[in-house]
């Protein structure tokens, strides 16, 4: 997370858009910019992330292009570019997508320290975004005006609402594996209060590297004290090794949690029915009849991917997009007209009204998913939820 790199070598291509071949266009594109980890130790969460946006430009041009205030409408272009998993190049590159490639506007790259990286340099330039795949206290730091954040999976509140879903099921003791990175330890360092709160017992905390190769010396750790409860904080990229040897292993605890990884529908494809049981974190599930546009983008999404959406990050991306949209439709291109928009606006998403209380969406509870019978089903808190929590019945 610390690595400094520059931007010598980084490759600049720009994601070739708009519309389809042979389309003519009566106005100029609205060129939008972005970031994204293509390669680095966050690579593997992108494509949550990419593929919405690639699926929201192709139904916006579509439809005409993108709804500007008196009902013009002009065609999306993305110009993006890979910032190595490596915060420092994420603000090199939104300074270059201002002030070299004049974009009209902004969307998000992936990752909170990314965000908290571009936060200055949004408000420096006063150039508005809606923020996505972040969530972290220190947010709430962050200068109101120019940067907005969509997810309500905030460690703080998610401390408590899963001490509270532990104690509403029963369980009396839990084992904490936490991997190093802050978005885990930043979680971990909420949970252990309110499990304490709760009366819940934690019979392991124990961290690992975020480049871990091998968990079973942790596991056979966890195994032989059988809590009730193995909350895994991991990462994409650990929630594999961490599924996989626990599996190997044989864990028998009915509550099994791994915290960012399982919505993604490339997890349930490598696990099978080894991944049922399992409880992760998300407040979107396409199973849900709450949002009715929830099901057009699930569905929408699955036939141009040929997989699900990612319940959390593909969810948070698809909501910021159509906040964005809408304020646009609204406010225009004028920056400060867009920041009133979105700082002062109520917006219909897939997840419910949005709408903000400072940098903060104040609107959308914070939750968690499980996996059934290959499904993401929304299982807290009880006022969304899609489904009842079943206890793991193995792997």
């Amino acid at each position: 997370m610390k690595r400094r790199t520059t931007l010598a070598g980084i490759a600049l291509g720009a994601l070739m858009a708009v519309a389809p071949l042979g389309t003519a266009w009566a106005a100029d594109p609205i060129r939008i910019g972005y970031a994204i980890a293509r390669t680095g130790i966050f690579a593997a969460a992108a494509p949550s992330q990419e593929n919405p946006y690639a699926l929201w430009q192709e139904q916006v041009n579509a439809a005409g292009g993108m709804e500007l205030p008196g009902g013009e409408r002009r065609p999306v272009e993305f110009v993006s570019y890979d910032d190595q998993s490596n915060p420092a190049n994420t603000v090199r590159i939104y300074e270059r997508l201002i002030t070299q490639d004049k974009v009209d506007l902004l969307a998000a790259p992936w990752g909170t320290p990314m965000h908290l990286a571009l936060a200055p340099v949004l408000q420096r330039y006063k150039f508005p975004m809606v923020g996505n795949t972040a969530a972290s206290v220190q947010l709430r730091k962050v200068a109101p005006g120019y940067i907005w954040f969509v997810t309500s999976a905030i460690p703080d509140s998610m401390g408590a609402e899963m001490a509270a879903m532990l104690k509403a099921n029963g369980m009396k003791s839990v084992a904490v594996l936490a991997n190093e990175l802050p978005y885990a330890q930043e979680f971990r360092s909420f949970l252990l209060p309110a499990l304490k709160e709760q009366g819940i017992e934690v019979l392991v905390d124990q961290s690992y590297p975020p480049d871990a190769k091998d968990m079973t010396s942790l596991l056979v750790e966890v195994k032989g004290k059988s809590p009730d409860a193995v909350l895994a904080l991991t990462y994409p990229a650990d929630a594999f090794l961490f599924t996989g040897q626990a599996r190997e292993l044989g864990l028998a605890s009915p509550f099994v949690l791994s915290l960012i990884g399982p919505t993604i529908d490339a997890y349930r494809k490598a696990f099978g029915g080894a991944a049922d049981g399992i409880v992760s974190s998300a407040h979107w599930s396409g199973q849900s009849d709450m949002w009715p546009r929830g099901k057009a983008f699930f569905d929408a999404y699955v036939a141009k991917f040929g997989e699900e959406p990612d319940a959390l990050d593909s969810a948070v991306t698809w909501m910021s997009m159509e906040i964005l949209q809408q304020a646009v439709a609204k406010a225009g291109l004028d920056h400060e007209k867009l920041r009133e928009a979105i700082a002062t606006g109520t917006f219909d998403t897939i997840n419910g009204p949005v709408k903000f209380d400072g940098v903060q969406n104040a609107m959308t509870p914070t939750g968690f998913v499980q996996i059934q019978n290959g499904k993401i089903e929304l299982v807290w808190p009880p006022a969304i939820k899609t489904a009842d929590f079943k206890p793991k019945q193995g792997w």
